[in-house]
Formats: structure tokens, C-alpha cells, sequence
């Protein structure tokens, strides 16, 4: 039977470490505004448990990539970061700037020039209630960790997707992103159990919504990419680029434009792609979805020219580049 010892400080710590102790470390180092600084031991990686974040999900968050030693995309990232807290009514405590510095440090203390950046505002922490106003002031967590494989280099003959039985989130909350993921934990749950790739939402008319953690889009028979409406979705940094660098050559892609509109399932019957966006994801080929081949049942041309374009313009685009080496 297990003894429940009341732990000092230092046995505290030595258990602490011997947890970490032969395991790769879950991320390369953390900024935390509660120690005013970074660390790199994954021991001291961590939060508050009266952190209304931990408890109650009150924060919002960015994802962010560093490719090749620089940061993709980081104005996008924090003007959405903006809008989210404001949805909440989170005031961050650090400005645009500082967050950029932040990060910066974070991934260079890091020390891989590739890596994927969680940024986090948070509440702060105050107690363990459900009154923010419990938290006098809010905090910054920037955690810089090891980036997955894109999903079209691990799956070459693309993805699987099935129509998922979590309810969409109300407007206000789709648009913001906040930590309260539940329902995307769900999505990825039933995606796992149901042995496919990602599941998607669709609304109370049969729109398309979005999986846990990226957008879908559609070319249509047309040879348009067609992306849903944003008011019931978190549209993506990925999704937004690619379609804002579509729309200006829809050539180079294959495409004949972009629309934003209303997708419904007999326009994804009768699609000729179905593409996945995401920062993690990057542009993925849908090759079935719900039991039933998407086109010809593989990567289609459009989702293939479109991953190439990201991926230079994440390598190459010094406008969109923040360099942390």
C-alpha cells in the first residue's frame, strides 16, 4: 500500500527529476513572465496549479513554426493572438514587440534552428474558483519543442477523414483560440479510435466547419478553391496565406480562383480535391472521406502545388520571415 509522505523541498525535487531522468525532454526550453526568464531543464517547465489556464482553460494560444532558423509568419500569429484575448477579455501582458523578442530567445536557448513555438497568454494564476477576476495578473508561457513531420511526408498517399459527432462551437468561440480544447481533444479521440487521419465538423445546415486543429478546403469541378465562411470556424494562418497567395496566381497552383463561401456535402462528392491546412499539417491531400474516395482517391495536383508553395515561402520569404539564428 502506498505511503502518502508529506515531501520536503529537496526529496520533492530529486522525484521531480527522476521522472525526467532517460526520457528525450518534452520541449528545448520555456519563457515563463512568472520567472522573467528562460529555462531549459524540463524540471522547471511548467505551470501553477491555481493557474486559472490549468483549471479552467482561461488563455489563448498561437502555434508557430521556425523553419530553417526563422519564425513563419509571426505578425499574423500575434494580431490573431490580439483578437482572441480580446474575445475573452484577457489584456496581454507583453506587447507585439516583446512577444517577438520572447520567442526569438525562447527558440535561439532552444538551440534547433527547426522547431515549433506554443505561445500562451494566459489569466494568470489567484485560485482555484471560476471568477477570473481571482487572478490579479496575467501571464506570458512560450514553449519552444520538437516540430512533427508534415503530413504528406509521413503519409504520401494522403488522408482519411470522417464526419465528426462533436457539435461545432458557438460563433464567439470558433473564432477565438483559446485553450479551452475539449472538443478538438474529442475530435482527435474519435479520429484515433475510427483508425483516420483527421474527422470534420459541419454546421446545422450541413456547411463545412473544420477538424480538431486545421481547416478544410475543397477545389471544386470548377477547379476553384473553395474555402467555408469564417464566421463559424478559427480560419487558420496556413489556410489564409495559401489563399491569399492562390488568389494573386491561381495558375501557378492549377486553380481558376478562390471563393469563400457555403461548402455542402454533395460539393465535396463532387469535388475534385479536398485539402487539409494547418501550421503542424501543413497542406495535406484528402484522398477519402467518410468511406467514400475524394476525385480519383489520391493526391490531386492542386493540394501538391500548394504544399510546394508553402514551403518556399516559409524558406525563402524574407517578409514573412523573423530570424531567430
Amino acid at each position: 500500500m502506498n505511503e502518502f509522505l508529506v515531501l520536503d523541498a529537496e526529496t520533492a525535487n530529486l522525484r521531480w527529476r527522476e521522472r525526467f531522468a532517460g526520457r528525450p525532454p518534452p520541449a528545448y526550453a520555456m519563457f515563463s513572465t512568472l520567472l522573467n526568464g528562460i529555462v531549459t531543464d524540463p524540471a522547471w517547465m511548467v505551470m501553477p496549479t491555481d493557474e486559472h489556464l490549468v483549471h479552467r482553460g482561461d488563455g489563448v494560444f498561437e502555434t508557430i513554426r521556425c523553419v530553417a532558423g526563422a519564425l513563419y509568419a509571426v505578425p499574423a500569429h500575434l494580431e490573431r493572438l490580439e483578437r482572441s484575448a480580446g474575445a475573452i477579455a484577457l489584456r496581454v501582458p507583453m506587447a507585439s514587440g516583446e512577444l517577438t523578442a520572447a520567442m526569438v530567445a525562447t527558440v535561439r536557448a532552444g538551440g534547433r534552428p527547426d522547431a515549433t513555438v506554443r505561445l500562451i497568454a494566459a489569466r494568470g494564476p489567484g485560485g482555484f474558483g471560476v471568477n477570473p477576476y481571482d487572478s490579479p495578473e496575467a501571464q506570458v508561457y512560450i514553449v519552444a519543442y520538437p516540430s512533427g513531420t508534415p503530413f504528406m511526408r509521413g503519409h504520401p498517399r494522403g488522408a482519411r477523414v470522417r464526419t465528426s459527432a462533436v457539435p461545432m462551437k458557438p460563433g464567439a468561440m470558433a473564432t477565438a483560440k483559446t485553450c479551452n480544447y475539449i472538443p478538438n481533444a474529442l475530435m482527435k479521440k474519435e479520429a484515433v479510435d475510427a483508425g483516420v487521419d483527421f474527422t470534420v465538423t459541419f454546421d446545422e445546415r450541413g456547411g463545412l466547419g473544420e477538424g480538431a486543429t486545421e481547416n478544410m478546403a475543397i477545389v471544386d469541378a470548377a477547379g476553384r478553391l473553395r474555402l467555408p465562411p469564417p464566421e463559424r470556424i478559427l480560419a487558420g494562418i496556413t489556410m489564409q496565406r495559401m489563399a491569399e497567395l492562390a488568389a494573386r496566381d491561381p495558375s501557378r497552383c492549377g486553380l481558376r480562383g478562390v471563393e469563400i463561401g457555403p461548402i455542402f456535402r454533395r460539393d465535396i462528392e463532387t469535388a475534385r480535391e479536398m485539402l487539409v491546412f494547418g501550421t503542424t499539417v501543413e497542406v495535406a491531400s484528402v484522398v477519402e472521406w467518410d468511406g467514400r474516395p475524394i476525385g480519383r482517391g489520391r493526391p490531386g495536383p492542386v493540394g501538391a502545388a500548394l504544399g510546394r508553395w508553402l514551403e518556399d515561402d516559409m524558406r525563402n520569404n524574407d517578409d514573412w520571415r523573423t530570424p531567430v539564428f
